[in-house]
């Protein structure tokens, strides 16, 4: 299929686990794509790979907890492609600890990247969006965001924030021709998820309805639909992609 010919799409967060199955989502549609990470190596080797199939793929290293770094990049990219027509605020990190033993510097390197990061990219291109009356803006938060988790203090408040933004953009943004939209996962096969210890993860498997932990591609195919025209007059939502996890 090629639903994205033509467009430009770019993915923070794109050379691992969801990121970049998203990344190959995309390109598989005819999208050009713009990955940001903090890995170059996997950014970069991601970017040859898919060039050398013949997609439109470029990378580079960016912070997106640094506003200067994302804006920057930005603008080279806007250059580029002449423009951003699909933001998919992916880039986030987790440093867990209960309440009592989380530090403030481990509290603030979470919001930093999930949260901070998020608002840096979204304020860096939706300029460039507006002017051209068009646009799509899909923010990663977390089926954790929406009802809590034991020792996640920092991650649960940053992905919490994600839904709030999410919802105040799908507002302010939608008489400009942008669509704002949320997707919540539930337990993915990546390999952070995958370092779990096996009791924990089989326990998430039997409390989910369909008994399984979701795929990086199951979250890309909600992306993709969230970006599509199929889903033209949704703006302002949260999707679950949880496998019934918090039913």
């Amino acid at each position: 299929m090629d639903r994205f010919k033509n467009k430009v799409v770019l993915i923070t967060g794109g050379a691992a686990g969801i990121g970049k199955a998203t990344a190959r989502a995309f390109l598989n549609e005819k999208a050009a794509v713009i990955i940001w990470d903090l890995n170059e190596q996997a950014g970069s080797d991601l970017a040859e790979k898919w060039s050398a199939e013949g997609h439109k793929c470029i990378f580079a290293r960016v912070d997106v907890s640094s506003f200067e770094d994302v804006l920057s990049h930005s603008l080279e990219a806007v250059s580029a492609f002449g423009g951003i027509d699909i933001l998919i605020n992916n880039a986030g990190i987790t440093l867990d600890r209960s309440l009592l033993k989380m530090s403030p510097a481990e509290w603030q390197k979470v919001i930093d990247v999930n949260l901070t990061g998020v608002f840096n990219c979204t304020k860096a291109v939706v300029s460039h969006m507006a002017e051209r009356g068009t646009g799509v803006i899909l923010n990663a938060s977390s089926v954790v965001g929406l009802y809590g988790n034991f020792g996640q203090t920092n991650y649960v408040a940053s992905k919490a924030g994600v839904i709030g933004m999410t919802k105040t953009w799908a507002r302010e943004l939608g008489r400009k021709g942008i669509r704002v939209n949320a997707v919540a996962p539930g337990f993915i096969a990546t390999e952070m998820v995958e370092k779990m210890p096996e009791q924990a993860i089989e326990a998430v498997k039997n409390r989910t309805p369909l008994n399984h932990l979701g795929r990086p591609e199951d979250i890309a195919n909600a992306y993709l639909f969230l970006a599509s025209d199929d889903a033209a007059f949704i703006t302002g939502a949260t999707l679950n992609v949880d496998g019934g996890l918090v039913l």
